[in-house]
């Protein structure tokens, strides 16, 4: 019985293996960005250095698992001294915390075709909070793009003070291109 448990267990995890593609995540191609208002004018800038796996499968989202990162050194506002400031202790702290982590924990098919919602962890600045977002994946003949937007809360990862210039909020949209794994 314990043999038979164990083949049917062994066999439903390769199953759902089979049908996932195996994605790396590549810098290359891919655009993560953000806005946020200051003084009342909307700033954007970009991060790259991105690196990730990914394990896609349109027809079962549920077995579907993204483990992505992005390097904070490389915040760019087109601003060299504000991005030097971003790079500081009170803002992104890039020598304490060189990467922003997002650890899907689950993937679902929205009721939209071809959009699909990912829950997971982001961490920032050494702290991690939940978020879910929507996001639309594009088959090309070598991987996929996956893109989408989400909102965060600067303050609720300790990124900068209070203040009555700088907005709290921002908007994160991204374009990753994850090719199939070689």
């Amino acid at each position: 019985m314990y043999k038979r448990l164990l083949l049917i267990t062994v066999n439903y995890f390769f199953a759902i293996n089979i049908f996932a593609q195996s994605l790396v995540a590549t810098d290359a191609g891919s655009v993560i960005s953000f806005s946020i208002k200051n003084f009342g004018i909307t700033v954007t800038g970009t991060f790259t250095g991105l690196k990730g796996n990914i394990l896609f499968d349109p027809a079962a989202p549920a077995n579907s698992v993204f483990n992505l990162s992005v390097n904070t050194s490389t915040v760019n506002t087109g601003i060299d001294a504000r991005d030097r400031h971003l790079k500081k202790e009170d803002y992104f702290n890039v020598e304490k915390f060189p990467v922003i982590t997002f650890i899907s924990t689950k993937v679902s098919a929205s009721n939209k075709s071809g959009i699909f919602i990912v829950s997971g962890n982001i961490t920032i600045k050494g702290t991690t909070q939940a978020i879910n977002f929507p996001f639309v994946a594009k088959a090309s003949q070598s991987g996929y793009l996956f893109t989408g937007t989400f909102k965060l809360n600067r303050r609720d990862f300790q990124v900068g003070s209070g203040s009555l210039i700088l907005s709290d909020n921002l908007d994160v949209s991204f374009s990753v291109y994850a090719t199939n794994k070689t």
